[in-house]
């Protein structure tokens, strides 16, 4: 009997954030070489912060969704960041020439930054593409409130029955508590 694990299975409880924690800011490169950090978007409430790439299946199925995201909630002060966190040198499909020519095939409207050097992920305790995590801006700084996936769906987004980073921003916004605060996140392990 042959086992197979995934580097996630390593994972040891305890690493990377918790509901309630206060997240570090990062800067890092966008794929407009301009640098993105958290402390960019003065009148954001909070943040979208997706770990994402080019060459997951399960991330490119959530491409389009990332981009409703954004759309549907920057203007409310919830703007996505997309993070590309893999290594370049064991996935070259998502290197920054790769990223650009995505972002603009696809038409992003958000910033695709590079976790250059795997510094970010790990703080945030992210494992998969995509990966998912909702901010809140607080006195303290950005307060984590929702991990996990994007919806319950990801082969068909018309057959969706829980958007829960939908579900977790609407809560935020109507200064409610996010009832679903933890998900397991669908997708590819991220590559170190």
């Amino acid at each position: 009997m042959v086992v197979f694990v995934t580097a996630s299975a390593f994972t040891t409880a305890g690493t990377g954030y918790d509901i309630g924690d206060i997240a570090t800011d990062f800067e890092l490169e966008n794929i407009d070489g301009t640098m993105v950090s958290m402390a960019d978007y003065n009148d954001a409430k909070g943040f979208i912060i997706v770990f994402t790439c080019n060459t997951c299946p399960y991330a490119v199925a959530y491409e389009d969704r990332v981009e409703a995201l954004n759309k549907k909630y920057a203007a409310k002060g919830y703007p996505v960041i997309a993070i590309m966190p893999n290594n370049t040198d064991v996935k070259p499909g998502d290197n920054m020439a790769a990223m650009k020519a995505r972002a603009k095939a696809k038409g992003f409207t958000f910033p695709y930054v590079m976790d250059k050097g795997q510094k970010i992920y790990p703080q945030y305790g992210a494992t998969k593409t995509p990966h998912v995590y909702i901010l809140q801006k607080s006195k303290n700084g950005p307060q984590v409130k929702y991990i996990g996936a994007i919806d319950d769906n990801y082969q068909d987004a018309s057959a969706v029955t829980k958007t829960y980073a939908e579900d977790a921003v609407n809560a935020l916004l109507n200064g409610k508590e996010v009832s679903e605060t933890k998900t397991r996140a669908i997708g590819c392990s991220i590559k170190v």
